[in-house]
């Protein structure tokens, strides 16, 4: 049977039980255990698809197609492994599921309720990857914060799993916030006290409790903690600020969150060995150059709206060993071509990221142009691709109102449009989710980067490349590096006469690992840096 891990949080939101999660789950990876990590959030949404990225951040996407919270980006990068569907579960998921279930007749014209019927549900979710994996260990993030009436229902579920798998297959891991006030910076003890009795009035007592602190804990402390929170010494694990998300499982391990762990599961394994994790860290945190790159976006107001983008970037980095310095910048403040040119004239660089709506698009084209006219390297993804296109054929072919339909629907030049087979569906069954092929021209920037002639390549958009105006575009020397075989559908672009300008349709960043860039970042940043160097 496998062993279950399920980490809660305390006393603030916003603590990082994501980058805990995912810490742990490497961690026990490397100790030779086969890791699954899954996230239970309790907001009422089916899935964050269709919430606002100032609200929520990014939508990740996984093979399958599923559109879940952006921790499952962290667990990917961290594991180095591809999650599915069933790794991301809401309240909104739980509940529909069990309407349904009584609207079909099958509680046979019982009383439906949150106990029983509704934990039932979030236990049978939970304990789903046990029986479609040969997992070791499942690690499960419970979203929100202990206390939150939303999260009842999921506190309870996870307190009943311990019965029904066995106490010695069950770890608790609480994770909260040790604050420090005063002159004196006095580590208070009190706010993880209060958290992990509302935890325990609840039913469950913690086996780990995992603290974030900006102050190293002294001995004192920790023995406080043990005490007060009825927990091992051992067991409790500092999670200092680090430099970089990266340290964490490295700092997690010398604390010995491991040890805690497989203690409290019963597991005797191998030695943990991050080596080559460590190696990674010392490449990102020693780099022999630097680069800045402009990150030309519609939601830059909240940087989490970006996260994967922004982390494969670090990851371009780290293959070139160079530090990525990301310049933040609103797409709607590019007014004009002289303001444009001043504001990316530092631009070593340029990525133009994914989004939907009219909102900043003008701002984004003229970043595409200014980008294609002075030779900087330029990665445009998923609308930013787009953008490449409607710039060449309005500069190029001078088409001077192309466009996408989905922004003008008046246009006479629609080169991004829906296809004929999506016209007439609801919209939200248009959007084209998870992985494709591709198959790519030898020859070209992306074949260089990839040294394959078939990838895929993980989807979230609507609109497409117009294939009527494909002829024009190429006879004006666009170059098509790469299609979908199935449809004919084009997903990759590249300016010729250029030093690296591409635009892909779909989403690279998800598949980027901090250890094994995605290639189109590794080229990106290279091309970024040679342009630096004056194109060497």
């Amino acid at each position: 049977m496998a062993k279950f891990i399920f980490i809660t949080g305390g006393v603030v939101s916003g603590l990082g039980k994501g980058i805990a999660a995912a810490s742990l789950g490497l961690i026990l990876k490397s100790r030779g255990l086969k890791v699954v990590n899954q996230k239970f959030d309790p907001y009422l949404n089916i899935d964050p698809g269709t919430m606002n990225p100032f609200q929520h951040g990014e939508v990740f996407v996984t093979d399958d197609g599923a559109e879940t919270d952006l921790d499952l980006g962290h667990y990917e990068r961290f594991t180095d492994t591809a999650l599915s569907q069933s790794n991301n579960t809401t309240s909104g998921r739980v509940y529909l599921a069990v309407l349904n279930d009584e609207r079909e007749g099958k509680f046979h014209g019982g009383t439906v309720q949150v106990i029983p019927n509704v934990t039932n549900e979030i236990k049978r979710r939970m304990l789903l990857s046990s029986k479609e994996t040969d997992a070791d260990v499942i690690i499960t993030e419970i979203g929100g914060t202990v206390g939150d009436i939303e999260s009842l229902p999921f506190i309870e579920s996870i307190r009943q799993i311990k019965y029904e798998v066995g106490e010695e297959n069950c770890c608790y891991i609480h994770l909260t916030l040790i604050p420090h006030i005063g002159r004196d910076q006095e580590l208070k003890t009190k706010p993880t006290q209060h958290s992990v009795k509302e935890l325990q009035a609840l039913g469950i007592q913690p086996h780990v409790l995992m603290v974030r602190t900006e102050i190293p804990l002294d001995d004192s402390t920790r023995e406080k903690l043990a005490q007060f929170c009825n927990v091992d010494s051992d067991s409790v694990i500092q999670n200092l600020n680090a430099k970089s998300i990266y340290e964490v499982p490295l700092n997690l391990e010398k604390e010995g969150i491991g040890d805690a762990v497989c203690h409290a599961l019963h597991l005797e394994t191998k030695p943990t060995s991050l080596e080559d994790w460590a190696r990674m860290v010392h490449t990102f945190e020693n780099p022999k150059r630097s680069v800045n790159i402009a990150l030309v976006g519609k939601y830059v107001e909240l940087h989490d709206a970006y996260l994967s983008v922004v982390e494969s970037l670090t990851h371009g980095g780290i293959a070139n060993e160079a530090e990525v310095n990301v310049d933040w910048i609103d797409s709607e403040t590019l007014d004009d071509d002289e303001t444009t040119a001043k504001r990316l004239k530092s631009a070593d660089g340029i990525i133009i990221p994914g989004g939907f709506g009219s909102r900043g698009i003008e701002g984004m084209i003229r970043a595409a142009k200014y980008a294609r006219t002075n030779k900087v390297p330029c990665f445009g993804i998923c609308l930013g691709m787009q953008i490449i296109v409607i710039e060449y054929a309005r500069d190029v072919l001078n088409w001077s109102d192309a466009h996408s339909s989905e922004i003008d629907s008046s246009t006479t030049h629609p080169v991004i449009d829906l296809m004929p087979d999506q016209n007439g569906k609801i919209l939200g069954g248009t959007l084209r989710l998870g992985k494709f092929e591709c198959k790519v021209k030898k020859g070209t920037l992306t074949y260089e980067a990839y040294k394959s002639d078939t990838i895929w390549e993980r989807h979230r958009h609507r609109y497409e490349f117009n294939n009527t105006y494909r002829k024009d575009l190429e006879d004006a020397g666009l170059v098509i590096a790469g299609v979908n075989p199935e449809r004919d559908l084009v997903e990759i672009v590249e300016v010729p006469d250029h030093p690296w300008m591409l635009g892909g349709q779909f989403h690279p960043e998800f598949k980027s690992r901090p250890n094994k860039a995605g290639p189109l970042f590794r080229e990106f940043i290279k091309a970024s840096c040679d342009h630096k160097n004056g194109g060497r």
